[in-house]
């Protein structure tokens, strides 16, 4: 992974549009989360959740200009990179995981809604907290003047409030978090490939 981020670092263009998919991911990311929430019951956590990814959707387009100016002024499929898979990556999870609560545990309606949230956003969290970090140490290493440390740190509270959140919830915690990671991994392995086919 290290490698093709060092790729696309080197290339201004190619590194524009990776910060403009990471936007567009992080984007779909906070619409998702406000999909699922209650239109009542809806905690503070969630809220919260929600305007962080918004923001680091909002961070990450910024960062654009320090790299070329206007050279990604929206999520259309130029300016991306595998814009399919990117762009369908959070709801292909979702689905996976949906189809996973409802065969092993019965959930439906509400319920259901609720644990795919918390599962689909524990899996992520535990992707960002590995590839932001090689990121950040490859523009480190360029001396970038693009850093995405705050969003390191937010990622990093994300991932401990999901994990206390999946503890209240179920008993089985662990069971459910093994299976998404595992569905995660799948799902970023043939991203990645897709991602060096276009780099």
């Amino acid at each position: 992974m290290e490698n093709l981020i060092n790729k696309i670092v080197t290339n201004p263009q190619l590194h524009s549009s990776w910060l403009n998919t990471l936007s567009m991911m992080e984007n779909v990311g906070a619409k998702k989360i406000k999909n699922c929430e209650d239109p009542v019951f809806v905690s503070e956590m969630i809220l919260k959740h929600a305007a962080e990814e918004a923001r680091h959707a909002y961070f990450l387009k910024k960062q654009i200009a320090k790299i070329i100016e206007n050279a990604c002024p929206t999520y259309e499929k130029k300016y991306l990179i595998a814009p399919n898979s990117s762009f369908y990556y959070l709801n292909h999870l979702d689905v996976l995981i949906c189809k996973y609560l409802k065969n092993t545990f019965a959930f439906s309606g509400q319920e259901l809604k609720y644990a795919a949230y918390l599962l689909v956003t524990y899996a992520i969290e535990v992707r960002a907290d590995s590839l932001y970090p090689v990121y950040q140490k490859v523009l480190d290493k360029h001396n970038s003047k693009v850093n995405v440390k705050s969003i390191i740190a937010e990622e990093k509270n994300h991932l401990e409030e999901m994990t206390t959140m999946l503890k209240t919830f179920s008993p089985h915690w662990q069971q459910m978090t093994e299976q998404a990671t595992h569905l995660e991994n799948e799902l970023f392995e043939n991203w990645l490939k897709e991602i060096e086919m276009c780099v």
